[in-house]
């Protein structure tokens, strides 16, 4: 009888221990699926927190919870390249996402109505209120007494868009390579500080180091509206910055839901509102605080280069940052 006894309440001891391993396992699985990992750039963070309050408000995003990294955009790639666990990625430039293709990424990420772009921006020049040093555009960068604070290639996709900026401005006049070479070498000279990330470099500027920040549109627009006592110029030759996204293969069901809504026009319009450009026509962009005129707050810019214009990232890689590239040479030699 005791033995009998003893047996069962083993057995049963085993049942329960079984059941409550089976309810983990399901509330862990049921936490997974409504959970969202973003790995982020640092830039469009303020983006990213509005597109999430908006998202959790719908039904596709109803219950979900988000948990967001944020970083300079090579830095965050290498990160998920090496394990760190992610559902939606965003990086600044499209090489920092090709990286995870096809290991973390599925080949066809750009193969949606927007290519994989979530955010366009253009190149900026950042000055102190007033412009007191009556910067019109690039070439007033060169001059004397101009202390420019950019971040650093090696970690930042920001940095990539600066460079490109400086350097096709001369080609977008009419100038050859030589002498668009030539003006980035004269441009670093006035280089002060080299920062980690865009977000960063901004930090730097606003607490008073330098006196140009060369930055996105947006991340001027942002740190306008937060009360930054700075002004921005859009000059009449930039680049158009275009930021990619993507789900990873493992991404939760809700993280896909929330690539199609940064990408729907409510999504845009919340890019817009922090003072990115839409990728998508027919958005109402309303009033953007924080930008010059908020009532017309992206203008056109006459002379725009693209990265395709330019030979795409394969070609603009070698070119400018890879081993014997024009910007790395021009580093190495400062």
């Amino acid at each position: 009888m005791t033995l009998t006894l003893s047996r069962a309440r083993r057995t049963g001891a085993a049942l329960a221990a079984l059941l409550v391993a089976v309810a983990g396992v399901t509330a862990c699985s049921s936490s997974s699926a409504k959970q969202i990992r973003l790995v982020e750039y640092s830039v469009p963070k303020p983006a990213y927190d509005a597109l999430s309050k908006a998202f959790v408000k719908t039904s596709a995003g109803k219950g979900v919870k988000f948990r967001a990294s944020y970083g300079p955009s090579g830095t965050q790639s290498k990160a998920v390249l090496a394990g760190q666990k992610a559902d939606y990625v965003g990086f600044s430039v499209t090489p920092d996402l090709t990286k995870l293709v096809p290991g973390k990424v599925d080949e066809n990420w750009d193969s949606g109505p927007t290519k994989g772009i979530v955010s366009d921006s253009v190149v900026v020049i950042v000055v102190r209120k007033g412009n007191p040093l009556g910067i019109k555009g690039w070439d007033d960068l060169v001059k004397p007494g101009v202390k420019i604070v950019t971040p650093s290639p090696a970690s930042s996709g920001s940095a990539k868009w600066n460079i490109l900026a400086a350097w096709s401005h001369i080609t977008a006049q009419g100038g050859t390579e030589s002498q668009a070479t030539a003006y980035l070498k004269q441009f670093y000279s006035h280089v002060v500080s080299k920062t980690a990330s865009g977000a960063v470099a901004t930090q730097q500027f606003t607490s008073g180091t330098g006196n140009v920040l060369i930055s996105y549109e947006n991340e001027a627009i942002t740190a306008r509206a937060k009360g930054a006592n700075v002004d921005y110029i859009v000059p009449d030759q930039s680049v158009l910055i275009q930021n990619p996204a993507a789900v990873t293969k493992k991404a939760s069901a809700p993280a896909k839901k929330f690539l199609a809504f940064a990408e729907s026009t409510k999504g845009q319009q919340i890019f817009a509102s922090t003072g990115f450009r839409p990728v998508v026509s027919g958005v109402q962009v309303g009033t953007v605080k924080g930008a010059n005129d908020p009532s017309n707050p992206f203008p056109t810019v006459p002379k725009l280069t693209t990265v395709t214009q330019l030979g795409g990232w394969k070609s603009v890689n070698d070119k400018f940052f890879g081993p014997s590239g024009i910007d790395t040479k021009i580093e190495g030699s400062g």
